[in-house]
């Protein structure tokens, strides 16, 4: 009996690893979402068991790695077939990459830009295939949004959009919330969610002839809360949020709703030291005087050293968003988030399982080293002046 229970046990361990070992090669090159499952799938497989007894442990594991290869081996890419995708934020950064990306694997795109004549778009129009046009669509903007639409549709005609990727995004000047002006959140706002629900509901009949796809590019921050980015993190959760909604509304008519959550890569998104300057600037003028003597300015002007670190860490290689997107745009059965870059997917988990304290204790030790104090709370006998 002993012998019997130990040759069922080593098979049903040998046909979870042929499965999983099966669908990562296969797929392995398609899409990173992959990877989490698999951990995932390894989690599940040492809670099944330690607290199940070893035969019904890996009888449970068992069955679940062959549903997942069940559902996984529905995510062969379907063929371009010279299917049309708008890309929204076409001029720099990771829709730059992407339109290029799209258009050497066949696909018709229609890149969004914000300034048709800036030089993101003319290098489009240079290095680019006769497949992709380049259209004036500042996503705050309904009229040119409007007029975008109708150039796609009639040089679709009858065929339908396949996909809406809405990437386009600011970040705005990363500082804690208090010190930000209501322009940075509204600009963020008025970029990241309007701009992608104003896109969203105008090219959706568009998306219904097709029963195509919406992609929408959230953030890791979107769903992990981290420090400095009040006003990005709550604008991508909108979007997280929203793609949720639709997600449910859009299945009755065919089209598939996805969210992408990256981690942090490195685009044009933060701005230049110009730019800096000028919003380190209206912080400044902006700031009620009891504010800025409780923080003092050399803690405010110091919070430029945050998007030195983020630029730091941020990955040059964007392959990864890319390659998530594509399989988000062609696969059969799309996942519904995905979640590129290093540590996304983990950070995302330990915001969503973690008590608060020990989350917060985690970005306090790798988001918060070295870094400085406020006025009032750097100097024991601090006292505000009287007003």
């Amino acid at each position: 009996m002993s012998t019997f229970f130990s040759d069922t046990a080593w098979i049903c361990l040998a046909v979870p690893t042929v499965l999983c070992g099966t669908v990562y090669c296969k797929y392995k090159k398609s899409s990173g979402q992959l990877w989490n499952w698999m951990v995932c799938l390894a989690g599940l497989c040492a809670v099944c068991l330690l607290i199940l007894s070893p035969f019904w442990g890996l009888i449970f594991l068992s069955l679940s790695c062959f549903l997942m290869y069940t559902y996984l081996s529905g995510q062969e890419l379907l063929p371009v077939d010279q299917k049309a995708v708008l890309v929204t934020g076409g001029d720099c950064g990771l829709g730059h990459a992407l339109c290029k990306y799209l258009d050497e694997l066949g696909f018709t795109v229609f890149a969004g830009v914000l300034n048709e004549n800036g030089p993101g778009a003319e290098e489009l129009r240079r290095t680019c295939s006769p497949r992709l046009s380049v259209l004036q669509m500042d996503v705050t903007k309904p009229v040119q949004i409007k007029d975008a639409y109708c150039k796609v549709a009639a040089m679709l005609q009858d065929r339908g959009l396949w996909a809406v990727v809405n990437n386009a995004g600011v970040l705005g000047f990363p500082s804690e919330g208090e010190l930000l002006p209501m322009t940075d959140y509204k600009q963020c706002m008025a970029v990241n969610f309007f701009g992608t629900v104003e896109v969203t509901k105008t090219f959706l009949p568009l998306l219904r002839k097709s029963k195509g796809r919406l992609v929408n590019v959230s953030s890791m921050g979107g769903g992990a809360p981290m420090a400095k980015l009040a006003s990005y993190g709550s604008s991508k959760a909108a979007v997280t949020m929203f793609s949720s909604v639709m997600r449910i509304e859009l299945s009755k008519w065919g089209i598939k709703v996805v969210s992408i959550q990256p981690g942090g890569f490195r685009t044009s998104i933060a701005g230049t030291s110009d730019k800096w300057e000028k919003l380190e600037k209206d912080i400044l003028d902006h700031l009620p005087a009891e504010v800025q003597e409780d923080y003092g300015q050399d803690y405010i002007l110091s919070q430029r050293n945050f998007l030195l670190f983020i630029n730091s860490e941020a990955s040059t290689d964007f392959s990864p968003v890319l390659r998530d997107i594509q399989h988000a745009i062609s696969a059969k059965s799309p996942f519904a988030y995905y979640t590129p870059g290093k540590g996304a997917y983990l950070w995302l988990c330990l915001a969503f399982y973690l008590p608060i304290g020990i989350y917060n204790y985690l970005i306090e030790r790798n988001f918060g080293k070295d870094k400085p104090m406020p006025r009032a709370l750097s100097m024991p006998n601090y006292k505000r002046k009287a007003t």
